[in-house]
């Protein structure tokens, strides 16, 4: 074991965040490009778009719960996150290299149209990222203790990690974005493989549960479904949207989706007003667990939005072009150049307020109440975009607002989770957390993409995205934290 590792040192924080930052790059890569090569070199239309960005969000569903499982049992190459790292940072790296070449693949394999080609493309690369981002998340919580270490460790993953994601934006504004997906194949694959060699992993993890319950740890179907129990509306929904997708049918209303809306509401409200008072320590861990789940899956609801349909509304509302209108080779370089330098500023804050500002600021007032004043905040500038985001100027300067609630968002609440579970069973608790994201995911690519493609206005993307947000930083503020483990 390294010194630094034994001293906790910020190097190894450092270090111990770069398979993350890796996956991280790839993300940003996916969220900078996607669309916008879609759009413009494939001309996708708004809901096939929306359809590739979905083929990921399903691949999450089971690849990180799969992986997080087996990750918890194996031990291989010195290491149970190690060769999963290594592995999905391949395949990432792999599937970034594809992305700009779709349509040649799709002519050497015999396929007229290229949205079969582009989903599977789409699902290798989200599977991988998934498959990778599981481990790197995980290790953080094998590898420091519980409380402020492990906060800490969180805090510098997004950090350090939000500085790639930084240098991909401003790859893809300074040079574009043919650039950025081939750098970064390059960085994905040495922030992947190297610096997991230098990270030695526990070969027992902790458990907390005792011996009794230990000798009945196998989890069943029905343990982890009710695991979920907050998440079974956005289940429902994700079920039904893609059958629905794959026999192409449009029922012309909204009644199932208003279903699956009040079984959310419904579920969410059980778990986060439960008590966990009289509970034993596992089973108060369980319903914290709930809470969270249920507190979070609202954000990505919106954060998504944003993501898959940045393009879109800046294409509307900034140049005026509605979906579908032809734009010259030099607006589109120009739009995706605002879409680059858009989420650049929003990871930039995202980088910077981690390490330096939330995570002091946990210390004082606790992980949950930073957390949830952070989400109130990205509401309050969603409803800013809705109003004054007509140009890029301003729209650079709500998102570096939006930056305070992204900063939080992929790093505390990961803190958080892994305070409530058995530290055992991280990969599966991290695997099923992750649902609490694609299953949202889905929401955003299936439900608010239809509702985008059909309206007129294309501020719905942002009326969606404040009103998700709202409910979300509503959800938070109710859960409550045991300050002793602070």
């Amino acid at each position: 074991m390294l010194s630094i590792q034994k001293k906790l040192t910020n190097s190894f924080y450092a270090i111990l965040s770069l398979p993350a930052t890796a996956m991280g790059f790839a993300l940003s890569i996916q969220i900078s490009a996607l669309s916008w090569i879609l759009s413009t070199k494939y001309h996708l239309r708004i809901e096939d778009v929306g359809l590739v960005w979905a083929s990921g969000p399903v691949a999450g569903i089971l690849g990180q719960v799969i992986i997080g499982i087996i990750s918890d049992k194996v031990w291989l190459w010195k290491g149970r996150r190690r060769p999963f790292i290594f592995i999905g940072g391949f395949l990432a790296a792999l599937m970034l290299l594809a992305l700009p070449n779709i349509d040649v693949i799709s002519s050497a394999l015999g396929f007229s149209g290229i949205l079969g080609v582009a989903i599977a493309i789409a699902l290798t690369l989200d599977l991988a990222i998934n498959v990778s981002f599981n481990p790197t998340r995980s290790i953080i919580a094998d590898v420091t203790p519980e409380g402020i270490e492990r906060t800490k460790g969180y805090a510098w993953m997004q950090t350090v990690s939000g500085t790639f994601g930084v240098l991909a934006y401003v790859i893809g504004a300074v040079w574009n974005n043919y650039i950025l997906i081939y750098t970064g194949v390059i960085f994905v694959l040495i922030l992947s493989i190297i610096p997991s060699i230098f990270i030695e992993e526990p070969r027992e993890l902790e458990s907390k549960e005792d011996s009794d319950v230990k000798s009945k740890s196998k989890i069943s179907f029905l343990e982890i479904l009710n695991s979920i129990q907050p998440l079974w509306g956005f289940l429902l929904y994700a079920v039904y949207a893609i059958i629905m997708r794959m026999i192409h049918i449009e029922l012309g209303n909204y009644y199932v989706e208003l279903f699956c809306f009040a079984v959310t509401i419904f579920f969410i409200l059980k778990a986060i007003l439960k008590s966990t008072e009289g509970n034993s320590k596992s089973a108060a861990g369980i319903t914290g667990f709930k809470k969270v789940l249920a507190a979070h899956s609202f954000t990505w609801i919106g954060i998504q939005t944003m993501f898959v349909y940045m393009f879109i509304y800046i294409q509307y509302k900034v140049y005026n072009i509605n979906p579908g209108d032809p734009i010259s080779n030099s607006l589109q370089v120009e739009m995706g150049r605002v879409v680059s330098i858009s989420f650049l500023i929003l990871n930039a804050v995202g980088a910077i307020l981690p390490a330096f500002v939330l995570e002091p600021i946990t210390r004082k007032i606790g992980r949950v109440k930073t957390h949830a004043i952070c989400i109130s905040t990205m509401a309050v500038s969603y409803g800013l975009m809705l109003f004054f985001g007509f140009s890029p100027v301003i729209i650079y300067i709500i998102m570096a607002l939006l930056g305070i609630g992204w900063a939080s968002t992929i790093s505390l609440p990961f803190a958080i989770m892994s305070q409530q579970v058995d530290q055992a069973k991280m990969g599966l608790y991290m695997g099923l957390f992750n649902l609490s994201v694609v299953l949202p995911q889905l929401v955003a690519s299936f439900g608010v993409g239809q509702a985008i493609s059909h309206a007129p206005d294309k501020s719905l993307i942002f009326i969606v995205s404040s009103f998700t947000l709202a409910i979300s930083a509503v959800l938070w503020f109710l859960v409550k934290e045991d300050r002793s483990e602070a």
